[in-house]
């Protein structure tokens, strides 16, 4: 086992571990906070993997913007949730059956790939960034998805603080 191989085992570890807290822990601040990691984690996993655009994408987006907004948005809506009252979920363990559902039928449907157990590397062309940047602002390729997500982060927002304000 190389070096790499076992850093990658060590940060997936705890990048599971670290998403294993954010379902489990029960201060919905820590599991914000847990979250950050989880993403960090995977942007480590992509640098392992060389994907440099991922990195940057996973850093700037999803642990810049992404959780800080989560964060923002616990934070705004802190009086809503009644600290005297246990919160606890009981339906703990149907999410658990159909969690592990949903995994059995994935793992079916990955078996019957004709190369499931081959690893298979694929050459990336040197231009794909460049495709990239192009598809993102093309209107018949990710310009619409993106602009959709931007519309749904900014309800998001401003339904936090709409719900955060005063009632006076």
């Amino acid at each position: 086992m190389t070096v790499l191989q076992i850093v990658f085992l060590f940060i997936a570890a705890g990048t599971l571990a670290a998403a294993a807290l954010v379902v489990t822990v029960r201060n919905l601040f820590h599991a914000a906070l847990w979250l950050v990691v989880t993403l960090f984690g995977v942007a480590i996993i992509f640098a392992l993997l060389e994907a440099n655009f991922l990195v940057a994408a996973q850093v700037a987006l999803y642990i810049g913007a992404i959780s800080i907004l989560i964060i923002f948005a616990v934070m705004l809506t802190q009086g809503i949730m009644h600290t005297d009252t246990i919160q606890i979920n009981r339906q703990a363990g149907l999410s658990a059956v159909v969690a592990l559902g949903f995994f059995l039928g994935l793992w079916l449907i990955l078996r019957q790939l004709p190369n499931f157990n081959q690893l298979s590397t694929v050459s990336v062309p040197a231009d794909s960034l460049q495709q990239l940047g192009q598809a993102m602002v093309a209107p018949d390729e990710y310009a619409l998805p993106f602009e959709v997500a931007a519309v749904l982060l900014l309800a998001a927002m401003v339904g936090s603080i709409m719900l955060a304000r005063d009632k006076k």
